[in-house]
């Protein structure tokens, strides 16, 4: 692989790569060109294969890419030639779709840990765990050998929330909460406001409307 610093967005496409192989791969495709996977995609085929070569060579000009191989490869790439184990703070609503949302387990992830300081939620089960007090989160951190963490927890509480995480050996976050989060230097952490995302929509959705008047 090589040694130059990938593009984050080069990242986020070559997921949605991974994803629509492993669909090809289920309808029994073998063969793949760039353009083909560019159109299933969204983007352009040199697009496609800019990012592809990031990691190396691939395909076969004239004849396409092995989908199987090509899969395996992004999979790979990726980290998900292994499973990730996950700890969730916060068991209300957001917490309960993450636990029972089915496609962290087809991409090797696995929520192993459930954790609010709600005493009416502690003790409770969301899916197949159970939701535990914040303490015992370091005894499941080492079982698991867990080094991400979800945030799903109002904003006051989130700060805290992180602290305690990386206290206990977490390296990486994704966070939920609404609120800017102080870490410490080599964490990675990676924020989703849903917010934000719809207030994107509304704009692109008014600046079309503005251009038609």
């Amino acid at each position: 692989m090589k040694t130059l610093r990938v593009p984050e967005a080069t990242v986020t496409r070559l997921s949605i790569y991974s994803r629509y192989l492993e669909r090809l791969d289920r309808n029994g495709v073998t063969t793949v060109s760039s353009g083909e996977i560019a159109e299933g995609v969204g983007v352009s085929p040199a697009q496609v294969r800019k990012d592809l070569a990031y990691f190396g060579e691939f395909g076969t000009r004239g004849v396409g890419y092995n989908v199987k191989d090509l899969m395996r490869y992004t999979k790979k790439i990726l980290g998900l030639d292994q499973e990730w184990p996950l700890i969730l703070v916060g068991a209300g609503n957001l917490g309960y779709a993450l636990c029972t949302y089915k496609g962290f387990n087809s991409r090797g992830f696995k929520i192993v840990g459930v954790f609010d300081n709600d005493l009416t939620k502690i003790g409770k089960k969301i899916a197949e765990l159970e939701v535990l007090p914040m303490e015992k989160m370091p005894d499941v951190i080492k079982e698991h050998r867990a080094r991400i963490g979800i945030i799903a927890v109002p904003p006051r509480a989130a700060q805290d929330v992180a602290d305690f995480m990386v206290k206990n050996g977490l390296e990486a976050i994704l966070n939920f909460a609404p609120v800017a989060l102080n870490l410490p230097e080599g964490i990675e952490i990676r924020n989703v406001d849903l917010s934000v995302k719809l207030e994107i929509l509304t704009f692109n959705l008014g600046f079309k409307s503005a251009q038609r008047l």
